[in-house]
């Protein structure tokens, strides 16, 4: 693993995660226990996320973008034992840290403090505080066979409000053999010396985790980019010869917007396949990328809570502008109405689907959840779309509220209940509206007390000191009053459509 001037073999990092199981073990983590991870891409969150699968505990990874409450709301609901954190984004979290989680600090790597400009104080190992690599040291390494891996219980959403874990069953050793050999041949993650990937997008998100986590399980060859820029990207392809790589469109969309001269600078040829999901591609996005990259691009449809179901090649893309693709093999996906009943070739409906060889799951204290998006064994994240006549999936729209910019999940509803406690703001409404660069952008509309006199910069201003900046509206809008549904629910409908309908695009 190469990190700025960095250098971490596979050997090192078995050792030190071993050991690192073994501190774990002894400090009481276990089966079904949780270590969770607040950590940009580095060398510990490999150790951390490893060791928790070894001695049979649940890796959570958090956005480090939360607040103290954000944070708090997942290290309590997952009952964390330990924390791993990175010394700057300590503050920002510190007030919602339980005192029954145990934290461990890494110092800020030089090369991750400079691209997000991390003052050399911050970036220490706080006074008082235990550090990781001690404990790592101290450690005695884990003196009984690992622990079959639960993985990752990655925190999603919906409109309730609040996030839900992602918890899976333990997988058998065939699934885990079988999720393996998929992963492996469509994402190209195999034993391979000649194999390079480039980590460009944070793992704490679904895919780009599992994307590194499963390069690292093969020990591929792996570059670490402490934060995406377009040209520096295309830089570190060259410089290592990178063959693999995980990316987002709102990533193609800053690579091509590059002066021409930029990307004839660097030589790409090293390229073999090119993973991207997580958010819509917009067709002549795509098309300008497998132009410039060449037929290396593939892209995936799926959900943390399915993993990937339908796969999409440069030569499907081209030859289905719009599509996702077809289901991989093994893979059950069914498009129904509102009653669960099965629509007609090409009709839209709610997608329902299962992948092969995952374990089952259940949302974390949240079976409710579960069986709220079940039809027999199937599950939905609300998207909805059809089937053309070759089996191509295409995708319309989501059901559900959830906005997806830049390959995030925003929730709505998180934002509004926070929103709604603002003085001087009577109701509110947040949605999604298109977005040429993240796919999606955030939109506010608000019904203010005619005396508070509220601005667009006030609702935002009173939302930074509560939510993650990615979460903050790019547009706020006020209303005299918000259009309701016969059952008095908003009718968000209605206050997104225009936007839309201006885009041409369907709602």
């Amino acid at each position: 693993m190469v990190a700025g001037d960095r250098r971490l073999s596979f050997a090192e990092l078995g050792a030190r995660a071993l050991k690192a199981a073994g501190g774990l073990s002894a400090a009481g983590v276990g089966e079904d226990d949780s270590v969770a991870l607040m950590l940009r891409n580095d060398f510990a969150l490999f150790e951390a996320n490893i060791a928790a699968g070894m001695v049979g505990a649940y890796a959570v990874p958090m956005n480090w973008h939360f607040t103290a409450d954000e944070a708090g709301y997942i290290l309590r609901d997952c009952a964390a034992k330990v924390l791993v954190v990175h010394a700057d984004l300590l503050p920002q979290i510190a007030d919602g840290i339980p005192s029954t989680t145990r934290v461990f600090v890494v110092p800020t790597p030089a090369e991750i403090a400079a691209a997000y400009h991390v003052a050399d104080a911050v970036a220490a190992l706080p006074p008082g505080s235990h550090a990781w690599s001690d404990f790592v040291a101290a450690s005695a390494p884990l003196a009984v066979p690992p622990k079959i891996s639960r993985g990752s219980m990655i925190y999603t959403s919906g409109t309730t409000g609040r996030p839900k874990g992602v918890r899976r069953k333990p997988p058998t050793q065939e699934q885990m053999d079988a999720v393996t050999q998929q992963i492996g041949s469509l994402w190209g993650l195999l034993p391979d010396p000649t194999a390079v990937a480039l980590m460009n997008g944070p793992m704490y998100h679904s895919a780009p985790g599992a994307y590194g986590m499963a390069a690292a399980r093969v020990q591929m060859a792996m570059v670490l980019q402490p934060r995406f820029d377009a040209e520096d990207m295309l830089r570190l392809i060259e410089a290592h010869r990178v063959t693999h790589m995980h990316i987002v469109p709102t990533m193609f969309v800053r690579l091509l917007r590059l002066p021409d001269d930029v990307k004839r600078k660097y030589d790409l040829s090293s390229l073999r396949n090119v993973t991207h999901g997580a958010a819509p591609c917009p067709p002549d996005v795509k098309r300008a990328m497998i132009q410039w990259w060449g037929k290396v691009i593939n892209e995936y449809y799926g959900a943390t809570e399915t993993g990937v179901v339908v796969w999409n090649t440069s030569e499907q893309a081209l030859l289905k502008p719009g599509t996702v693709g077809k289901p991989v093999s093994g893979a059950i996906l069914r498009v129904v109405d509102e009653q669960g009943r099965e629509v007609k070739q090409g009709e839209v409906g709610e997608i329902y689907m299962r992948a092969p060889f995952l374990s089952d799951f259940t949302y974390n204290n949240a079976d409710d959840k579960r069986r709220e998006v079940s039809l027999g064994e199937l599950v939905t994240v609300g998207d909805v779309g059809y089937f053309d006549p070759d089996g191509y999936l295409f995708l319309c729209d989501r059901k559900r509220d959830m906005i997806i910019s830049g390959g995030v999940n925003i929730y709505p509803a998180e934002i509004e209940s926070q929103l709604i406690d603002m003085p001087g703001v009577v109701d509110c409404a947040v949605f999604g509206i298109p977005d040429e660069e993240f796919g999606e952008a955030i939109c506010a509309v608000v019904q203010p007390d005619p005396a508070a006199g509220l601005g667009a910069d006030d609702v935002r201003a009173f939302l930074r000191e509560r939510v993650a900046r990615y979460k903050l509206p790019k547009i706020v809008e006020f209303r005299d009053q918000l259009p309701r549904e016969d059952s008095g629910k908003i009718f968000k409908r209605k206050l997104r459509q225009p936007y839309w309908e201006k885009a041409g695009r369907a709602i």
